[in-house]
């Protein structure tokens, strides 16, 4: 590991506004699960997720837009929430946390109906069919968000790869999701909309090299998921 980014590491570690899943490896600390909105935000406000959340600039992006909403990145690489977690002390937004854990651990750190919605912007796609069960949008990762999930929560899922998107597709119709708005190309379609066309790094790259960029948001169901 460079030493930039040891550095980042040994200074995220003293971020207020970090969590980090080794603070929570003893039987004395207290994971934040259940305690979110009064003892981490503060407030009573809704709570969103964005995973696999990288530098952050949608999770910033979003608590710019949604002052009364508790918006909270979520990525294993520290170095990467280094960045995010920086730029929010920077713009002084206190409406933002970044918890730098596992996606698969989620139910361990949120409540059952603690969270309000999950946003999914550019995951690894895994092209491999057989690590198709690592994609944030399989069905393993939807009984996940199934625990930590309102029952009128929303997961949105924003991507560049057609393998992904229409893995996911095929996926909603196998475990009884319901698709509330499905878009194949934001920016031919829907290129007004503010919310949809928040653009990460990763992003803007895959924009200058002419790949279209699809979105879908959808329900759970009631009935719990079963891996498959």
């Amino acid at each position: 590991m460079g030493t930039n980014k040891l550095q980042r590491f040994e200074e995220i570690s003293e971020f207020e506004h970090v969590l980090e899943l080794t603070d929570y490896q003893d039987q004395h600390s207290s994971k934040p699960k259940g305690r979110w909105r009064a003892d981490i935000f503060g407030n009573d406000y809704p709570i969103i997720l964005e995973l696999a959340c990288g530098k952050g600039s949608y999770t910033l992006e979003l608590a710019h837009r949604f002052p009364r909403k508790n918006i909270v990145g979520i990525d294993i690489k520290g170095a990467r929430i280094w960045k995010g977690a920086t730029r929010a002390l920077d713009e002084e937004l206190d409406n933002v946390r970044f918890m730098r854990m596992y996606v698969d651990h989620l139910y361990e750190y949120f409540a059952p109906a603690e969270v309000d919605e999950i946003w999914i912007t550019f995951p690894d796609p895994y092209p491999n069919g057989s690590d198709r069960d690592n994609r944030l949008t399989s069905s393993k990762f939807l009984n996940i968000y199934q625990k930590v999930l309102k029952s009128s929560g929303k997961v949105r899922l924003k991507t560049d790869s057609d393998l992904l998107f229409d893995f996911t597709t095929k996926i909603i119709d196998k475990t009884g999701c319901e698709i509330l708005e499905s878009v194949d190309s934001i920016y031919d379609e829907c290129s007004s909309d503010q919310l949809l066309t928040i653009k990460t790094d990763y992003e803007k790259r895959h924009l200058q090299q002419g790949k279209t960029i699809s979105y879908i948001k959808f329900k759970l169901p009631a009935n719990p998921i079963r891996d498959k």
